[in-house]
């Protein structure tokens, strides 16, 4: 799956990887629901540290489709708010 962290660029990521990455989902989006902006700041971070981790960085020219998109690393509280749904930022498989 080609996953976009929003102003950094895409990461090619294998299926395997998203248990790991929808357990720190699920912590966020419960943060997220409780007004929790710290833990929500750190689960966020954590999550988009994982994807870059587990991640084969594409090429800055690579104009693949991105099926799964990622706000930026400054993003808000009320910002990610706005864009979850009921089963967070990332999709279950």
């Amino acid at each position: 799956m080609i996953v976009r962290i929003m102003g950094e660029g895409q990461v090619r990521l294998a299926d395997s990887h998203f248990a790991e990455l929808n357990e720190l989902d699920d912590e966020l989006l419960a943060e997220v629901r409780g007004g929790d902006g710290d833990g929500f700041r750190r689960t966020f971070h954590a999550l988009l540290a994982r994807v870059r981790e587990l991640g084969e960085p594409l090429p800055d020219d690579a104009l693949e489709p991105s099926e799964l998109i990622l706000p930026a690393r400054d993003t808000t509280l009320e910002e990610v708010r706005a864009l979850l749904d009921d089963e967070g930022l990332i999709p279950t498989l």
